[in-house]
């Protein structure tokens, strides 16, 4: 139908007329009301955005010299971020430039927590050293 006729009908039902696709041979309209169905829509996308899960990346920090008892409870924290869906990223700190010219013994810490966690998450990518810093980032097991 023309568009004036078209135009007509929403007029005299009170409702709006929407082009739907504009770019197609004729354009095609909808007679809707355009302010309902806005509302519907951004009633929508509030309720996909509420019942999406956001991915928060929780941050463990240890030294080279840690206690055995320091390090279970690290371990039991990275294991609860991970339970809960959270990314976890481990990092070993060498305080002194002495420490990091022993960087095989943060790699150990590093491989020795990443055993104790592995059955909750593991990583993508390899550990590295980044500055002082040797670090990893754990992803959860689905």
């Amino acid at each position: 139908m023309s568009s004036a006729e078209a135009l007509e009908k929403a007029y005299a039902a009170d409702l709006d007329l929407v082009m739907i696709s504009p770019t197609a041979n004729p354009p095609v309209c909808r007679i809707m009301d355009y302010g309902k169905y806005r509302f519907e829509q951004t009633k929508r996308e509030k309720e996909a955005k509420k019942n999406q899960k956001t991915a928060d990346v929780k941050e463990i920090k240890m030294s080279l010299n840690i206690d055995t008892n320091d390090f279970n409870i690290k371990v039991k924290n990275a294991i609860k971020f991970l339970q809960n869906g959270d990314k976890v990223k481990v990092t070993v700190r060498f305080r002194r430039m002495r420490e990091l010219t022993h960087a095989n013994l943060g790699e150990d810490l590093m491989k020795k927590f990443m055993d104790a966690v592995s059955e909750y998450g593991g990583s993508d990518k390899p550990s590295k050293l980044e500055g002082r810093n040797y670090a990893v980032v754990l992803s959860p097991k689905k």
